[in-house]
């Protein structure tokens, strides 16, 4: 199980624009076009003992946007993440407003 400090590092080598929950845009910044990605802590599920937190485990959601479905990406994120001992679940949606594909990897770090 990976943390949360090497989260960020270890999705930066998919080598595509990622970001904690969005990307902050502007004149000067534009948002970037896909494909991209952001991450962001959807729940926890703590391990406890003698009524106190022992290891704080957080699940995270990563989201993978793309605006055709790309195989290969999914692969590479994937090869990644069983490289480094990442246990994930996936999903994904098609949004029609803005005719873009998201992929979702459910993953569980250490806090």
């Amino acid at each position: 199980m990976i943390t949360l400090k090497e989260l960020p590092k270890l999705l930066q080598q998919v080598g595509v624009p990622v970001a904690y929950s969005h990307f902050i845009h502007n004149e000067n910044s534009p948002a970037p076009q896909p494909p991209f990605m952001v991450y962001l802590e959807e729940t926890s599920g703590n391990f406890g003992a003698d009524n106190r937190v022992w290891k704080k485990v957080l699940t995270y959601r990563i989201e993978v946007y793309t605006d055709k479905k790309d195989l290969k990406l999914e692969q590479k994120i994937e090869d990644l993440l069983d490289a480094n001992s990442v246990f994930y679940d996936t999903d994904e949606l098609f949004i029609t407003a803005q005719d873009l594909y998201q992929k979702f990897y459910t993953i569980q770090i250490l806090k």
